[in-house]
């Protein structure tokens, strides 16, 4: 891995769905290894469309996404992608391990038994993201915080070094959000690069190294001071826009704005 290149290449990045505009247009940005990354806008704004596009779940229409220097075509499956809704039947009487064993589907192959190897990197992803106790509990008998935490083991099990998370934090309380972050701080520490969509102004500004504020197209990009400005923050949201506060007491109000 070149550490002197960025783990993460966006240039002029267009997608969307057939039959429809595109849902994000002319997106450049680039992500160096191990930073975390903030993406912010409101409902609607491009932002699952976005993440769907870099892990090759839909085709991108212009542009071209490049990780640790390879062309995305040959290198998707470096990034893991934990959506929004993740899909897995919570009454399915499946375990932590097994789900987290789907992260293992691509390199197993149909019809065939996981090896020794796959079993050690589950487990080893299992251990990173604070769950091996539960490996053997029901996905449906855990907490919001606790499938989430599965969700990025499952991820990890692909033996990705990138993450894309969307809205990891929604539908949790306080304290599986605070799970989730030393989670992912651990994670950070390691190497682990990750693209967070987050609808938590706040978080976004003090949590992370960068933020990536989108609305279709991508309105500002950098650190805090960059980008969590008034202008900033009414070219992606629309409507009134004000700042109170300093440091980490700043409070974002966003009047006549879909903030989401």
């Amino acid at each position: 891995m070149d550490i002197f290149n960025p783990a993460l290449v966006v240039e002029h990045l267009s997608a969307g769905y057939p039959g429809h505009r595109r849902a994000i247009d002319d997106i450049s940005f680039s992500v160096w290894r191990g930073e975390r990354v903030a993406v912010i806008g409101p409902n609607g704004a491009g932002k699952s469309t976005l993440f769907k596009a870099l892990a090759g779940i839909i085709p991108h229409q212009t542009g071209a996404i490049s990780l640790h220097g390879e062309d995305c075509r040959t290198s998707h499956m470096l990034i893991g992608y934990v959506p929004q809704s993740d899909g897995v039947d919570l009454t399915f009487p499946v375990t932590v391990y097994d789900v987290v064993m789907m992260g293992r589907a691509r390199e197993i192959g149909w019809f065939r038994w996981p090896r020794r190897a796959d079993h050690l990197i589950v487990a080893e992803a299992l251990e990173r993201v604070g769950v091996w106790d539960l490996r053997n509990r029901q996905i449906g008998q855990l907490s919001g915080g606790q499938r989430q935490r599965v969700f990025i083991a499952r991820a990890l099990a692909q033996q990705t070094d990138v993450l894309l998370l969307d809205e990891p934090f929604s539908g949790v309380d306080v304290n599986a959000e605070h799970e989730i972050m030393n989670t992912l701080n651990s994670l950070q520490q390691g190497g682990i690069t990750m693209l967070i969509a987050t609808h938590d102004l706040h978080m976004a500004s003090t949590q992370f190294d960068k933020l990536l504020a989108i609305n279709q197209r991508m309105v500002g990009y950098g650190d805090s001071g960059e980008v969590f400005t008034p202008n900033v923050l009414q070219a992606t949201y629309g409507g009134r826009v004000g700042i109170v506060g300093n440091g980490d007491e700043q409070m974002v109000v966003i009047a006549d704005a879909q903030a989401g």
